[in-house]
């Protein structure tokens, strides 16, 4: 065959010499039908389904080697712009501010509570891929056991924030051996998200009674005034970056953006925030993501490990807000319903949805929207403040 002719050849070549690409094909026509035809999460997960698909093609331009053997190229131009420096998933959590109302929580001040006791969840995870790390089956040590363990608070963007840094800092540390699980675990932490209707109901069913999950609360009697609103975001960025300094930037974007909402005079900052900028960030956030898995990386034993750790640290954290709702309704005189407690995940507002679904089956006339959107908004203070403490930790351990 004339030479001019081998490029034709040369995808068909690359595939028999990797053929596991096919297997990842699969994977991102799985996530792409979940996406668009299941309709669950689909902002994050048709991106990520199409960057693990540039990552998994044949001599592809988005992702190829520069002359030095680094990997260069759109996709790996996303990363660097994207992950490592952090901007991708803070100007996340800066639209997620925009577009959060915390005056349920601000409300209901015990529902805070909530939103930190399902955070229970992150640190059993993180002990089960220390104990898993210990065995001959996978490679987990504390890097990646932080990074799976934030998997526990269904926080897509949270998840990638630890991930990165976490393999940041393996990289800096010349005795430390990290595995690239960025894209494994930011894929859990969204497919888990998206599962919230199929995972949580269960859970709640078993560790509640039918008397409990009809329980009626009372609203507040007066909306959480205007000075209540701009004092919180600026008095918890304060109050979390003294206790919690590593905490700081995921929580002060995210305050930031709640107060351009809540001052109420920057419209079109507040309006660009949660659509125009956070649709943008989403599509690149959810390339770079994908293009982090390409089949040598992603299809390794630990990737069955992640998953399953992940789903137990999302279980745990939710059974963790219902247990603690229902401690705390033998102490208080005004009673909670136990079911907001599973609503302290961050997956804003799924989990909330799932919970007054769950109410109006059991009475068609208990509104528990609001009341659960309390806890649903406290686990994304309370999912930060926890990366913080991760951060914190385990740069403190190495």
């Amino acid at each position: 065959m004339p030479d001019g002719l081998d490029a034709l050849w040369e995808g068909f070549t690359a595939i028999g010499d990797e053929p596991r690409m096919v297997i990842m094909w699969v994977i991102a026509g799985a996530l792409l039908y979940v996406g668009v035809v299941k309709k669950k999460e689909p902002l994050l997960l048709i991106p990520i389904s199409m960057g693990i698909l540039f990552a998994n093609l044949p001599l592809g331009e988005l992702i190829r080697e520069g002359g030095d053997g680094e990997p260069v190229g759109l996709l790996k131009t996303f990363q660097n712009v994207g992950m490592t420096t952090d901007v991708f998933p803070l100007l996340i959590f800066l639209g997620v501010g925009a577009a959060t109302d915390f005056s349920p929580m601000l409300s209901n001040p015990k529902t805070l509570l909530l939103g930190a006791g399902a955070q229970v969840g992150v640190f059993v995870a993180l002990l089960g891929a220390l104990l898993l790390g210990m065995t001959d089956f996978f490679e987990f040590g504390l890097l990646e056991a932080a990074s799976i363990g934030i998997i526990g608070g269904a926080d897509g963007p949270t998840t990638i924030f630890i991930a990165t840094r976490m393999k940041e800092l393996g990289d800096s540390l010349p005795n430390v051996d990290i595995r690239d699980i960025v894209g494994a675990t930011a894929v859990a932490a969204y497919s888990y998200m998206a599962l919230v209707p199929i995972i949580q109901p269960p859970i709640i069913r078993l560790l509640t009674t039918k008397k409990e999950r009809l329980i009626r609360m009372p609203y507040a009697s007066r909306p959480v005034s205007k000075r209540t609103q701009v004092i919180f975001p600026v008095l918890t960025i304060i109050v979390i970056s003294v206790l919690v300094p590593s905490a700081t930037p995921l929580i002060g974007m995210l305050m930031l953006g709640n107060l351009i909402r809540v001052s109420g005079v920057v419209p079109r900052l507040q309006d660009v925030s949660e659509n125009a900028m956070m649709n943008i960030v989403i599509i690149l956030l959810g390339l770079a993501v994908g293009s982090t898995m390409p089949a040598a990386i992603f299809l390794q034993p630990e990737t069955i490990g992640i998953f399953l750790l992940g789903l137990f640290a999302f279980m745990t954290a939710t059974a963790a807000g219902i247990m603690l709702a229902k401690l705390m309704n033998l102490v208080t005189r005004d009673k909670i319903n136990p079911m907001i407690g599973a609503a302290g995940v961050s997956a804003v507002p799924m989990a909330a949805r799932v919970v007054q679904e769950m109410g109006r089956k059991e009475d068609p006339d208990n509104f528990l929207l609001m009341h659960a959107m309390g806890p649903n908004v406290a686990g994304v203070i309370g999912t930060a403040t926890v990366a913080g403490v991760l951060l914190a930790l385990v740069e403190g351990l190495l």
